[in-house]
């Protein structure tokens, strides 16, 4: 199954192991109060997923476009759109593909979710930097969160706690592990849905490149991002590569 088949599987489900209620409540302050102490005004978040990110920030004012490689999450993005009667827009373009479908600038650009590891060479995350960069107007600011592959890559944990949604009589079960190799790893997805008593399971799995701190510092200065700031999580704590759990970067285009 290619990387596309499986987002377009996994967006089936991707909101159940997700509780959007506490993401958006801990990750909305950090992103809202930057972007409007920037002035920002039309954002465009990249990998949007299913697109709730970029739904409320669309509440909030902003003019928002999401774009996604997966038509599944895009699909998803666009129904939870109308259910919350945001106003955000959502197009299907991959990191490749944004040169295509970004017409006009935008004044600040998000990829979170630990997307950018989906880029599985050096060129490709670079490349996409540098359209990114394109996109944005002088001056403009991108924000990524990924995973703090310093701290993850040394300690190999493998399992993931595990997630749970029920519905009705209706439940799921997510069970998340990690497999180490000698450059990359294996991100695996095991689903198990019941039903009166019966239960049925899927198992999903892609690769992940992953990203370290200085190698994302020196890769954005090459597509001309500067100022940068870095932090461990959403509270604005200062990020410690042994430590944090995340890695979320600030970055500017240079004039």
């Amino acid at each position: 199954m290619s990387d596309v088949a499986l987002w377009d599987t996994l967006s089936v489900d991707y909101d159940r192991f997700v509780n959007w209620d506490d993401r958006l409540a801990r990750e909305m302050p950090f992103l809202d109060g930057f972007l409007s102490q920037r002035g920002a005004h039309r954002v465009l978040d990249v990998a949007c997923g299913t697109g709730h990110h970029a739904i409320a920030l669309a509440k909030r004012g902003y003019e928002v476009l999401g774009v996604d490689v997966s038509e599944g999450m895009i699909a998803k993005a666009r129904a939870n759109a109308q259910a919350a009667g945001g106003a955000a827009s959502f197009q299907r373009a991959g990191f490749n593909e944004l040169l295509h479908v970004v017409t006009e600038p935008y004044d600040a650009a998000l990829c979170l979710g630990n997307s950018l590891p989906s880029l599985l060479t050096e060129g490709e995350l670079r490349s996409a930097l540098a359209d990114i960069g394109e996109v944005l107007v002088s001056g403009g600011s991108l924000i990524i969160q990924n995973l703090n592959y310093d701290r993850v890559w040394p300690r190999r944990q493998r399992f993931m706690p595990l997630e749970t949604h029920r519905d009705g009589d209706e439940e799921w079960l997510f069970f998340r592990f990690v497999d180490f190799h000698q450059e990359t790893l294996t991100f695996n997805m095991v689903v198990l849905h019941g039903r009166d008593g019966k239960w049925n399971y899927r198992a999903e799995a892609t690769d992940l490149r992953p990203i370290f701190t200085d190698d994302l510092r020196r890769l954005l200065q090459e597509a001309g991002f500067s100022s940068m700031e870095f932090a461990g999580d959403y509270d604005h704590n200062p990020y410690d590569k042994q430590e944090s759990s995340d890695l979320i970067v600030v970055a500017r285009r240079e004039t």
